[in-house]
């Protein structure tokens, strides 16, 4: 099964689309935020609080993703990365897209992890919202889409990028 294509993949797109769908005002998406990550959004308008958290093309971009089912409730995932410049494919079996994605990562020598993980309905799109660390480092990323997975994987890309510009 193929999760999504590149065309579908587009976070601008869906960061705008939620931005114009949700909200009556300028406070109304804020509040839907984590409690822990309001602060970092005060003062931004939605625009340059999703530019900020979810960077989805810096040097780590998702470009493909499928999902073969597998026997005891495993499923095989594949992936094609580009990181920098190079294109990677990679493949894990496990119980779920996290941690076929942290796995097919931490392969790629980024080693993500995830310290809190929400999910919220902004207009019709799924909202995931991470704090993610890598070494010392800690970072809260954001994805949107059209599933809790796509959502999901978005910002686990974008917390990849978030940490890779920290370093």
């Amino acid at each position: 099964m193929n999760a999504f294509d590149s065309t579908s993949f587009d976070s601008a797109a869906s960061l705008a689309s939620a931005s114009s769908r949700d909200r009556t005002s300028e406070r109304s998406w804020r509040d839907r935020l984590p409690l822990p990550l309001r602060a970092d959004a005060a003062g931004l308008t939605w625009e340059r609080f999703a530019a900020v958290h979810a960077p989805q093309n810096g040097p780590v971009r998702l470009g493909g993703w499928t999902v073969t089912a597998q026997a005891a409730g495993r499923s095989e995932y594949e992936a094609t990365f580009a990181v920098d410049a190079s294109i990677h494919t990679a493949s894990a079996v496990a119980n779920g897209p996290v941690a076929g994605m942290t796995a097919m990562l931490h392969d790629l020598g980024i080693n993500l992890e995830i310290l809190s993980f929400h999910q919220r309905e902004l207009g019709g799109t799924r909202a995931t919202f991470l704090l993610c660390r890598e070494g010392e480092q800690q970072k809260w990323a954001l994805g949107m889409g059209q599933t809790a997975t796509e959502s999901t994987l978005r910002a686990m890309i974008s917390g990849a990028n978030r940490l890779d510009a920290a370093r």
